[in-house]
């Protein structure tokens, strides 16, 4: 996506819908609905403030020092891993905090050098154990990158296997995808897909109606998917401590893995 983002508000909101399809030790689908927001860092929205309830982007809701600005942490994480932008643009998608609460699963940030050159890409995961660790990739020009798992998310999966990631930077439709690949084969495989509205008022409170309490209503949809595979008999993986690397991604073309 290139220029700047349109919308009163100079960022876009995507109708989304997310769905989850576990293939071992047994299947398991399920979808939910949701609403995204695609933001600039350098430019965040400025919400009047009748609305600002439904929409905040906080530095204390992503890792980092609550009192710097999300771009500042997102440099100085990419300054740990060798990386300078040089003021390029990064561009946000995540849920926004709203009536008080926010969960994001994945937050994806696509980050350019001067003049719009994409450098690399981050995968911010957050489990329900209020835990957080990045992915720092490089992805080909399709959006297609692989990491090591290095992250408890899940409690029916340990830490072992690596991600396939299809994150191609977002223009009217979101389409991203996330395989989780094992030793017995591909285990689990999360798919987004939305359309773009430009962000403003009207489009805001209509996602909202549409959507009630959108980011509580998607941690509460994960853990009653997570009493259901309990009930099924599936085993748990005790969660260990998380030790962040600052391990970078290879691109498809730097290792094929096996199917």
């Amino acid at each position: 996506m290139t220029g700047p983002l349109s919308g009163p508000w100079g960022a876009a909101l995507y109708e989304c819908r997310i769905t989850h399809v576990r293939t071992t030790a047994l299947r398991h689908v399920f979808q939910h609905r949701t609403y995204l927001w695609l933001v600039d860092l350098n430019h965040l929205p400025q919400l009047p403030w009748p609305l600002r309830v439904l929409a905040r982007f906080r530095s204390a809701d992503h890792p980092g020092d609550p009192t710097l600005t999300l771009r500042q942490n997102l440099d100085r994480y990419l300054a740990a891993h060798g990386i300078d932008l040089a003021g390029g643009r990064v561009l946000m998608l995540a849920h926004a905090r709203s009536l008080g609460h926010v969960f994001n699963p994945i937050t994806v940030y696509w980050c350019h050098g001067p003049g719009g050159r994409p450098v690399c890409t981050v995968a911010e995961v957050h489990n329900t154990y209020g835990s957080h660790h990045r992915y720092l990739l490089r992805p080909d020009r399709y959006g297609r990158a692989e990491a090591a798992k290095e992250f408890y998310v899940s409690p029916f999966f340990p830490v072992d296997g690596h991600y396939r990631m299809d994150l191609p930077e977002p223009g009217e439709e979101l389409d991203l995808t996330v395989h989780l690949e094992r030793s017995e084969g591909r285990a689990f495989t999360a798919t987004v897909h939305g359309t773009r509205h430009p962000a403003g008022p009207l489009t805001l409170l209509q996602a909202a109606v549409r959507h009630p309490l959108s980011t509580l209503a998607v941690s509460l949809h994960i853990r009653y998917q997570g009493i259901r595979l309990l009930l099924r008999g599936l085993p748990v993986h005790p969660r260990q401590a998380h030790k962040p690397t600052k391990r970078t991604a290879h691109t498809p073309q730097d290792k094929v893995p096996t199917p």
